[in-house]
């Protein structure tokens, strides 16, 4: 015979498969990549549907929330994708999310005021011993600006006061368990 006398019907089809037997049959890359893209955008769908129902708050009111309101929508939404496979499926109590908020660290520092500005000191007087003492550490150290609050014209004036107060032993240069038990004192 030849082609052009040829049917199209004519042509051998494959044997069919007897059902309930399915082989499976060597997929190439490119169909590899295409189901693994697809996985991927099926778990990024489930994702998108669990942050939108954590999203969602719902209007203030003073009555409690009853529990199966809040979990039942997180229940639908399936397991995060961040679970392994064997803990996603077993059940157990969802949570829901608490709300952000802001965090600031352990305190808020509140804004510190030089004393001298509001007093409107113009000269810090090495004399006042009663008020530059405030500005020593236990150990006789001057105090920093971020400890005390003067400003940084104040803080200079202050220093200088300071070592005159100390030069005229009005102030000490050192703790006095320092000065009793000697620099390298041995320990007991």
């Amino acid at each position: 015979m030849n082609q052009a006398t040829e049917r199209p019907d004519a042509v051998e089809s494959p044997p069919a498969e007897p059902a309930g037997v399915a082989e499976e049959k060597p997929r190439s890359t490119a169909k590899k990549r295409a189901a693994a893209a697809v996985e991927k955008r099926a778990e990024a769908a489930t994702e998108a549907k669990a942050e939108a129902v954590l999203e969602e708050e719902p209007a203030p009111t003073d009555e409690p929330v009853p529990t199966s309101e809040v979990v039942a929508p997180l229940a639908e939404a399936g397991p995060p994708a961040y679970l392994p496979d064997r803990l996603a499926g077993q059940p157990g109590p969802i949570v829901a999310a608490r709300p952000e908020r802001k965090r600031h660290g352990r305190y808020v520092p509140r804004r510190k005021v030089c004393a001298f500005c509001v007093d409107h000191v113009d000269k810090i007087d090495y004399k006042e011993v009663a008020k530059l003492r405030r500005y020593l550490s236990d150990r006789g150290k001057i105090e920093p600006r971020r400890k005390t609050g003067t400003c940084a014209k104040h803080q200079r004036r202050l220093t200088i006061a300071l070592k005159r107060a100390r030069h005229l032993a009005l102030l000490p240069y050192t703790a006095e368990h320092i000065r009793l038990a000697g620099a390298f004192a041995p320990r007991s």
